[in-house]
C-alpha cells in the first residue's frame, strides 16, 4: 500500500501537523491502496504562509518566465504520462484506455492551450486609440482550488495552470477520494523547479480543509468543482471576506432527439451519458425524443445499454469501470429504485450488480422510459450510468422541459436543421450547447448557469477568473 500522508507545502514534502490518517479505496475491489493524512487548520494556514509570502516575488515575473515554466512542467507531463494514467486508473476506477486517451490526455490539453493563451494575453493595454487610460489585469493573489474526484487531472489543469500563468500562488486541495493524480502533478512542479510557495497542496475533506480554505481571510480567490451543496456552503463561508468565489457545480443536462436528427444520434446519447461510468456534471441524462420516434429511440437506447460492458479498471477495450466510492453506490442505487417505484419503466440495467460481480462499486447501464420531469430521477443529479427517456411533440415543448431545472451546466440538440439548431441553442439555458455530438474547440470557455455555478474556465476566460482589472487615468506614453 501506498504511504502518501505528506503535504507538498513551500517547496518541499512536509509531515502534516497532526496524524489524521484515511485510506483511499480501490473502487474495483473496496482494496486500500494508499493512505493519505487529512489536513488541519494548522495545515492551512502554513501552506497559505507560504503562498502569501511567495506572492510579493511571483506577481513580479515575466510573462516569458512563466511560459517558460509552463513549458517545462509541460514536457515533464509528457515524459511521465503514463504514470498519471495508472493514478487516475488507480484511484478512481477508470478504464486504462479512458484513463490514457481522455482523463490524462485533458491534462495535457490544458497546459497546451493555457501557453498558447499566455503567450497571446495582453497584461497591459490602451483603453482605446483615442483615450489615455490604461487597462492593467494583475494577479488576484492567493488562489484556494479545490478539485473533485470525476475528473482530477482535467480540473487541476483548469485551476493551476491559469493561476500559475497570470501570476497567482495557490493551495490546492484535490478530492480525498481521488488524490494520487494530484500529488504525482505535485511531483512534476516540484521537478520543474517553480519557487516555492507559489504551489502548494494539503490534502483534506470539505468539512475541514476546505472549510478552512474558504474562509481564510489571507486566500482572495476560491474555485471550486464539485456539488451545488458544496458550492452553497463555500460562498457562505467565503461572504465574510468578501474573496471572489468561481464555481463549477451539479448539472442536470437535457439532450433533445429530433426526428430529423441523424441516424445514430440516439445510440451516441446513451455512449455519451454511460462513459466515465455517469460521473460528469455535463452528462446529457434526459433525453427528450419527438413521439414520432419514440418507440424506435427506446429499442435503440435499451438495445446501446445492454451492448456497454463493466468491467475493472485493469481491462482493456471500450468498457465502463465502476462509480467512485460506497457512498455514491448507494446513492445510485438508491435513486435507481426511486424510479422504479415512481412508476417509470425500467428499460435496461437496474440495481442489482452486473453480473458476474460480487464487488466492487459498479452499476449497470440502467435506462428509465415513461419519465416524466417531476420524478426524482428527471430532477436530482445522480452521477452515475442512469438515464431516463422522455418523449415530447413539439419544439416548444422540448425546450420548456430541457429548462424547467436548477441547474444548467451543459444541454444537447440533435438536428439536421441548421436553422432549429441555432433557434433552439439560443433558447436553452445552459453554459454549453453540444450540438449534434460536436466538442468543443480548445480554448472556449465552460461553466454553468443558475445553480450550476458561476464563473468560465478555460482559454482567455480561464485566465482572467485570476486577474483583477484597474483603470489608469492619464497614462502618457
Amino acid at each position: 500500500m501506498l504511504d502518501k500522508r505528506k503535504f507538498y507545502i513551500n517547496g518541499k514534502w512536509v509531515a502534516p501537523s497532526k496524524p489524521n490518517d484515511l485510506d483511499v479505496i480501490d473502487p474495483c475491489t473496496e482494496d486500500s491502496i494508499a493512505t493519505i493524512s487529512l489536513g488541519s487548520k494548522e495545515d492551512t494556514n502554513a501552506a497559505v504562509s507560504a503562498a502569501k509570502a511567495a506572492f510579493e516575488s511571483w506577481k513580479e515575473s515575466s510573462k516569458e518566465e512563466r511560459v517558460a515554466l509552463l513549458e517545462k512542467l509541460l514536457n515533464i507531463y509528457k515524459k511521465r504520462y503514463s504514470e498519471m494514467v495508472d493514478a487516475i486508473s488507480l484511484e478512481m476506477g477508470a478504464p486504462a484506455d479512458w484513463s490514457k486517451d481522455v482523463q490524462t490526455a485533458s491534462g495535457q490539453s490544458h497546459i497546451e492551450d493555457f501557453i498558447l493563451r499566455l503567450k497571446e494575453f495582453e497584461f497591459d493595454k490602451k483603453f482605446s486609440p483615442e483615450s489615455n487610460n490604461r487597462i492593467c489585469y494583475e494577479p488576484i493573489g492567493v488562489c484556494g482550488l479545490i478539485t473533485p474526484w470525476n475528473w482530477p487531472i482535467n480540473q487541476i489543469g483548469l485551476k493551476v495552470v491559469p493561476a500559475f500563468a497570470t501570476g497567482c500562488t495557490m493551495i490546492l486541495k484535490p478530492s480525498e477520494l481521488a488524490p494520487l493524480s494530484a500529488m504525482l502533478f505535485a511531483e512534476m512542479i516540484d521537478e520543474a523547479g517553480f519557487p516555492p510557495g507559489v504551489f502548494n497542496l494539503v490534502n483534506g475533506d470539505g468539512a475541514g480543509v476546505g472549510t478552512d480554505i474558504s474562509s481564510h481571510p489571507d486566500i482572495n480567490l476560491v474555485s471550486f468543482t464539485g456539488s451545488t451543496r458544496a458550492g452553497r456552503l463555500i460562498s457562505k463561508n467565503a461572504a465574510e471576506t468578501i474573496k471572489r468565489v468561481c464555481l463549477e457545480l451539479g448539472g442536470k443536462g437535457g439532450n433533445i432527439v429530433f426526428a430529423d436528427s441523424y441516424p445514430n444520434a440516439v445510440r451516441d446519447g446513451i455512449r455519451n451519458v454511460m462513459s466515465n461510468s455517469g460521473q460528469s456534471c455535463d452528462a446529457p441524462t434526459r433525453m427528450l425524443v419527438e413521439k414520432s420516434i419514440y418507440e424506435r429511440a427506446i429499442k435503440e437506447a435499451a438495445d446501446e445499454a445492454n451492448l456497454i460492458k463493466v468491467d475493472h479498471a485493469s481491462k482493456k477495450g471500450d468498457h465502463i469501470g465502476p462509480v467512485i466510492s460506497k457512498t455514491q453506490y448507494d446513492k445510485i442505487v438508491n435513486l435507481i429504485q426511486s424510479g422504479i417505484d415512481e412508476g417509470a419503466t425500467l428499460a435496461a440495467g437496474g440495481p442489482e450488480l452486473p453480473n458476474g460481480m460480487n464487488k466492487g462499486y459498479f452499476i449497470k447501464p440502467t435506462i428509465f422510459t415513461n419519465v416524466t420531469n417531476d420524478m426524482r430521477i428527471a430532477k436530482e443529479e445522480i452521477f452515475g450510468p442512469v438515464l431516463s427517456i422522455i418523449p415530447f411533440e413539439t419544439e416548444e415543448e422540448a425546450i420548456k422541459i430541457v429548462n424547467d431545472t436548477e441547474y444548467g451546466l451543459g444541454n444537447y440538440l440533435q438536428t439536421e436543421d441548421k436553422e432549429k439548431a441555432k433557434r433552439v441553442s439560443r433558447k436553452l439555458n445552459a453554459g454549453i450547447i453540444y450540438v449534434n455530438g460536436i466538442g468543443p474547440d480548445a480554448g472556449t470557455p465552460f461553466g454553468g448557469f443558475k445553480q450550476s455555478g458561476n464563473g468560465r474556465e478555460g482559454g482567455v476566460w480561464g485566465l482572467e477568473e485570476y486577474l483583477e482589472v484597474k483603470t489608469v487615468t492619464d497614462w502618457k506614453e
